[in-house]
C-alpha cells in the first residue's frame, strides 16, 4: 500500500508542476501583450507645420499696407527738389523797407504740404555762404496747412530793410536770397542783388508764414 501511495503522490506533484509552468507561461504572455503599446501618431506641432499661404505676407499685401499707411498720413511736406521759387516785389515799401511775396510753386507730380516758415538769408552767390543774420519770423500771420497740388503755389511775406538804415552796418554786396522750405535742409536760390550787413546782430529780413497764393 505504501508504494502505491507514493506513486500517486508523485503523479500529483508532476501534474501540479506542469500546471504551474503553464500558468507561468500564460502570465508572461499576458504581461508582454499588456506591456506592448501601439505606436504613437506622428507629432503635428505648430513648429513642424508650414504656414499656409493665407498666413504668409505677400509682396502685394505689404505694398498695399504701405500705400494705405501713406494715404492715412496725408501728403508729404514740400521739399526744395520739387519746388520752384520766385519773388513778387509789388508789395511796395515803407520806412526804408521793401515788402515782397516769396512764392513757392509745386513743380512735382504729387500734392505736397507747405506749412510754417521758410528759412531765408542773403547770400553772396548761389553756392555762397549766408551774409549776416537770417530772417526773423513774423508771427502776425497764423501757421496753416497749405496743400499744393501740382502747379499750385503758396506765398509768404518777406520784408527787406535797407542796409543804409543801420549806422553800425558793414555793407556787403549780396547776389540774392537763399531759401529753405519749412523743415527742409536743401535750399533754393533767388537772384536779387541787395546790400547786406555782415554783422550777425543786424536783422534786415523778416518772413511770415505761408498762405495759399
Amino acid at each position: 500500500m505504501r508504494p502505491q501511495h507514493k506513486k500517486h503522490r508523485l503523479v500529483i506533484t508532476s501534474v501540479t508542476a506542469a500546471a504551474a509552468v503553464a500558468l507561468l507561461l500564460s502570465g508572461c504572455g499576458q504581461s508582454q501583450s499588456q506591456g506592448a503599446t501601439a505606436p504613437a501618431p506622428a507629432s503635428s506641432s505648430p513648429a513642424s507645420q508650414s504656414p499656409s499661404s493665407s498666413q504668409s505676407p505677400t509682396a502685394s499685401g505689404v505694398a498695399a499696407a504701405a500705400a494705405s499707411s501713406a494715404a492715412a498720413a496725408g501728403p508729404a511736406l514740400c521739399k526744395a527738389a520739387n519746388l520752384t521759387a520766385a519773388l513778387d516785389a509789388k508789395g511796395g515799401g515803407a520806412a526804408g523797407s521793401v515788402y515782397m511775396q516769396l512764392v513757392l510753386t509745386n513743380s512735382g507730380a504729387e500734392p505736397c504740404l507747405l506749412k510754417g516758415f521758410a528759412g531765408v538769408s542773403l547770400t553772396a552767390s548761389a553756392e555762397g555762404e549766408p551774409i549776416g543774420a537770417a530772417a526773423t519770423r513774423d508771427d502776425s500771420t497764423p501757421v496753416a496747412d497749405v496743400l499744393l497740388a501740382p502747379g499750385k503755389a503758396g506765398s509768404a511775406t518777406l520784408r527787406y530793410t535797407q542796409a543804409g538804415n543801420y549806422q553800425g552796418c558793414t555793407r556787403t554786396p549780396a547776389a540774392g536770397f537763399r531759401v529753405y522750405p519749412p523743415e527742409d535742409t536743401a535750399s533754393l536760390f533767388l537772384a536779387a542783388p541787395k546790400d547786406a550787413c555782415s554783422e550777425a546782430g543786424i536783422n534786415l529780413l523778416t518772413i511770415g508764414a505761408f498762405t495759399a497764393a
